[in-house]
């Protein structure tokens, strides 16, 4: 084998009805350290030929996987759960190559996820339904949370562990079988998690992975035997997701953009506060659909802006498995010229560049993705940092004289992913929460991402569809409810005649 040959990077396979399988396609897009520009692998746009075997597949394991009883279901995820936690550290090698993220960052990405796949574990007592007896005389009701059969869902790069497992594990425990379409950005991590779940005893066609962009997107919304569709990324192609699945008459959530505020009042607890805010304004390098990229200081808290920037100033941008690195590069070339870009119509637009994180050294990674952070004062609602998505580490500060300007600021803004109040005070709190018209809320909490037993709750644009994507909601989302009504006649009932009716008495 010559060298050019050795050195040729793997292609990444599809799995369709529990084999994986070379691609066919012509079209493929090359895997990419954002720290080197090493290629790790390439992966295929699948044909449409590919994807309707995928499901087709998953179509025909659900004859059998919907009939499965909760207990092996439930010990399925369980052994998943184990492996997830035995290949933790390899995982987190591998996310960290392909995304970026420090490998503490890659850790959690893993473990928010593998959170869902203990909750699915419990499977048997969420899916149970109802019953009332004695409805009506010798009359039962109930009803049944059934599954709906082939799922699919499609998740974005930022996560690439935690979002695919708030998706097929809850979707497959609830007796449906799955199409998952990773990012094509950033997909390896995402193919090792399904090899476990294959190893931990999910069935031939119950789990099948696509790759591709638009078209398959496009094709996994407009597919007849595909009833339900999870989406979590852009506003953009949320919507285009959401409008198309819904079209063509399928259940959606779609999980958007966001511009999060973090509200500090004078009264905060100082180091807490500051050091929260520097966490959840630059950790994964602020590719968080959750991250606290808008700060509001209300009256004497501006005061403490200085103090923010000298924190900021010593967090050490570098390639994530390096140790001690707080900042990895963003995801790729596109994505550094934009957030450059954004910092660069900042400062023309008016507002303070406070810190400047645009080319830092970073000595051996000098062909990475890299930028610092950057801080931003004096922004004003109209201007681009405040109304777009930045999607990079970049903090924006606006500041207001009162709890009730920060308030109507943040409620005037589209979007309703994540806010959260910084205050000691718990009469301010209370109101806080109560008038605040946003899903998530943290009280002292920066990210108010809720743990499994609890569903995520997003609203206003940043989300498309009643039910969350886990928690109580997403068994609704995966299930149909069906009701019988039963009466039962034993031999020595005596004939009344013929009867249209149930008698309520």
């Amino acid at each position: 084998m010559s060298v050019a040959a050795a050195a040729k990077p793997p292609t990444v396979k599809l799995l369709i009805g529990g084999v994986w399988i070379e691609s066919r396609t012509t079209q493929w897009r090359d895997v990419i350290n954002p720290a080197t520009q090493q290629v790790l692998a390439r992966v295929p746009f699948a044909t449409a030929q590919e994807l309707d075997a995928a499901v087709a597949s998953a179509k025909d394991a659900f004859k059998t996987w919907r009939k499965t009883s909760i207990g092996v279901r439930a010990r399925i995820f369980l052994k998943y759960q184990q492996l997830i936690r035995e290949h933790m550290k390899e995982l987190a090698a591998i996310l960290t190559a392909e995304q970026g993220k420090t490998l503490p960052d890659a850790e959690g990405d893993i473990f928010r996820g593998l959170e869902v796949v203990e909750h699915a574990a419990n499977i048997g007592t969420l899916q149970m339904g109802e019953l009332a007896n004695n409805v009506a005389t010798g009359v039962d009701t109930f009803s049944l949370l059934q599954p709906l059969g082939v799922c699919a869902g499609i998740t974005p790069f930022n996560f690439p562990a935690m979002i695919p497992l708030w998706m097929f594990p809850m979707a497959i425990a609830t007796g449906n079988t799955f199409i998952l379409k990773p990012s094509e950005q950033d997909p390896l991590v995402t193919v090792r998690l399904v090899e476990l779940a294959l190893e931990a005893g999910i069935p031939k066609g119950v789990l099948n992975l696509v790759h591709g962009g638009e078209a398959t997107v496009n094709g996994i919304c407009d597919h007849p035997d595909i009833k339900a569709v999870s989406f979590v990324g852009s506003t953009k192609v949320g919507t285009h997701v959401y409008r198309r699945a819904t079209l063509a008459g399928k259940r959606a959530q779609c999980m958007m953009g966001a511009k999060n505020h973090a509200v500090v009042l004078p009264d905060a607890n100082r180091e807490q506060t500051l050091n929260n805010l520097i966490g959840a304004a630059f950790g994964a390098a602020g590719q968080r659909c959750m991250a606290a990229s808008t700060l509001v200081l209300v009256g004497e808290s501006r005061e403490w802006l200085p103090a923010l920037v000298e924190k900021a100033r010593t967090l050490k941008v570098n390639a994530g498995f390096e140790p001690g690195t707080d900042v990895g590069p963003v995801v790729s070339c596109a994505a550094l010229e934009r957030v450059s870009g954004l910092i660069e119509r900042g400062i023309l637009e008016g507002a303070k560049l406070e810190l400047d994180g645009r080319n830092p050294s970073v000595p051996g990674y000098e062909q990475g993705n890299f930028v610092g952070p950057t801080i931003f004062s004096g922004v004003k609602p109209g201007m681009a940092i405040y109304e777009q998505e930045i999607f990079g580490p970049v903090l924006i500060a606006v500041e207001v004289a009162t709890l009730d300007d920060a308030i109507r600021l943040i409620n005037d803004n589209p979007n309703g992913n994540g806010v959260a109040l910084f205050t000691q005070s718990g009469a301010a709190a209370r109101k806080f929460q109560e008038d605040i018209d946003v899903g998530q809320v943290g009280i002292n909490v920066p990210i108010p991402v809720p743990v499994p037993l609890f569903s995520f709750t997003g609203s206003r644009a940043s989300k498309l569809g009643d039910l969350g994507p886990y928690g109580k909601q997403v068994i609704l989302f995966y299930t149909q409810t069906k009701t019988v009504t039963q009466r039962w006649f034993d031999d020595s009932t005596l004939s009344v005649g013929v009867n249209t009716t149930i008698s309520l008495r």
